[in-house]
């Protein structure tokens, strides 16, 4: 029977930092504030004659189809549905619309 020996000057094991934190809390960023800034840069956007004008309004994630062990077990994209409210304005009739629409599935990071 063998006794191990440490020659190691520090007894205790060091806390391994979080290696991907400065890309997740980038990432939440990007849902949180990037989206709606994206957003804005492009509202609204108009059609040629200039009589319809469609604006962002706001966006919401919705709950993932599949949680996250489902998902790696399916072999597909862990992801929520991305959807915005959009306003769509004709001006020459004055009618306006509200409407969600779903933009698709948002890929999230865990």
């Amino acid at each position: 029977h063998r006794q191990r020996r440490s020659y190691a000057r520090i007894s205790e094991v060091l806390e391994l930092p979080n290696l991907i934190e400065i890309q997740t809390s980038s990432y939440q960023w990007f849902l949180d504030e990037g989206l709606r800034e994206m957003f804005q840069d492009i509202s609204p956007i108009e059609d040629f004659t200039g009589n319809l004008s469609l604006e962002f309004i706001d966006y919401s994630l919705g709950e993932p189809k599949y949680p996250v062990e489902e998902s790696k077990e399916r072999d597909v994209t862990y992801s929520a549905p991305l959807r915005v409210k959009v306003r769509l304005i004709n001006k020459e009739t004055g009618e306006v619309k509200d409407q969600d629409v779903f933009m698709g599935d948002f890929p999230i990071m865990t």
